[in-house]
């Protein structure tokens, strides 16, 4: 996808999961708060399936505060990024450009909105993310 983007950006990728947001447990959030936590980057991208999002910013907000130095933002794709006419592609060059600029903190970043991690939700009816 960033090469699809055309992205310039020099990033490290690391691939922890590869599962329905769904099915995730609370290891697999604690997995997600380790590797950002003992990362040397302080500027971190998370993709993320949307349906429990959420829940793992909350996780690393409560765990990562704004004076560990790091800068993480979540970000997916409510259509899915196979199904052609998805939105993760906007998405993931939105947060490429918010990890940059933000300071420290926890952040979700949707459809050209950026989210502290304990001022959104995810509004099932609308299909979009909101603050709370």
């Amino acid at each position: 996808m960033l090469r699809l983007g055309r992205s310039r950006v020099d990033v490290s990728i690391r691939t922890l999961l590869m599962i329905d947001s769904l099915d995730m447990t609370e290891a697999d959030r604690a997995l997600i708060v380790t590797h950002c936590r003992e990362a040397a980057e302080s500027r971190i991208l998370v993709t993320h399936g949307t349906d429990t999002m959420v829940e793992t910013a909350r996780a690393l907000g409560g765990a990562l505060p704004p004076g560990a130095g790091k800068t993480i933002v979540l970000t997916g794709a409510m259509v899915p990024y196979a199904f052609g006419s998805s939105d993760g592609l906007f998405n993931l060059g939105s947060a490429l450009s918010f990890v940059q600029v933000l300071p420290p903190g926890v952040y979700l970043a949707m459809n050209g909105r950026c989210f502290q991690w304990d001022r959104v939700r995810k509004n099932r009816e609308t299909g979009v993310f909101e603050e709370t």
